[in-house]
């Protein structure tokens, strides 16, 4: 592996993930370099034209160039195709129903899903719909969006009662929210359909924006607390995994730069 070049790319990646303009001792104390080291590989980015650097602040951020190819990129992958294989993995795991969903308004829509084998199992179907306040998938992307009681009542309207167990109150719902926020995963209790429960975690893009979310629909009989517990690690697993697969990293860490390369003694 070219080590240089890893390294251009690994600070390339943090630069702009940090949205705003960084001096050349930022990358250096990020990455662990020499201020000397991190200068010229900012310099290269900038006369590669991947980076751009303030006159006045001496400033480095990334470029228009990354938008334009990134735009490029978008247009040739498709999520469901990216994610597939994480997807199609929870479901051997687990032997339930696992769902690939998206936020359409008010509701969820289904784009993919991977049916479970067993007797008994939950039904859907791709293209089909259900009310985002209802099932496990649209409660993540729900609160991913970080809306409170009065932001979920000007995007939601009423809250129609499709079950006992549905949440018909936005104070309610504002709760539920921020429990989703807080555990990372949001569960529906026979809340759209009764005999059927589910649980679901959004998965998020590059950009750190979610866009999508996995749902995992359990009959039932088989949603026990303690099952619903091992049932959510696998969710959040597969959900953390299919994200990384989008491009999502934390914008926190910068990437590991690679070991040096040693010499062959000549």
């Amino acid at each position: 592996m070219d080590s240089t070049l890893a390294k251009g790319l690994a600070v390339l990646d943090w630069l702009a993930r940090q949205q705003r303009d960084c001096r050349a001792t930022e990358v250096a104390q990020a990455f662990g370099l020499a201020r000397s080291n991190a200068h010229r590989t900012l310099q290269t980015l900038v006369e590669c034209g991947w980076a751009t650097q303030d006159d006045a602040t001496s400033s480095y951020r990334a470029g228009l160039r990354l938008f334009e190819l990134g735009a490029l990129v978008s247009q040739a992958t498709d999520i469901t195709a990216l994610v597939r294989p994480q997807l199609a993995a929870l479901a051997r795991t687990t032997g339930e129903t696992i769902h690939l969903a998206a936020l359409d308004g008010t509701e969820i829509v289904y784009l993919d899903k991977f049916d479970s084998p067993l007797p008994v199992a939950a039904y859907s179907r791709i293209g089909g719909r259900a009310p985002a306040y209802c099932v496990a998938s649209g409660k993540a992307l729900l609160a991913a969006a970080q809306l409170d009681a009065a932001g979920l009542r000007e995007r939601l309207g009423k809250l129609v009662a499709h079950t006992p167990n549905t949440i018909t109150d936005f104070k309610r719902l504002d709760a539920e929210m921020q429990r989703v926020r807080a555990a990372g995963v949001a569960e529906n209790r026979e809340e759209w359909r009764l005999g059927v429960c589910g649980l679901g975690a959004v998965l998020r893009d590059a950009r750190g924006d979610a866009v999508a979310a996995v749902g995992m629909s359990v009959p039932s009989i088989r949603f026990a607390r303690v099952q619903a517990r091992q049932f959510a690690a696998a969710l959040l697993g597969c959900a953390a995994e299919a994200s990384a697969a989008l491009g999502y990293r934390s914008r926190t860490a910068p990437a590991p730069l690679p070991a040096p390369h040693k010499r062959r003694p000549e």
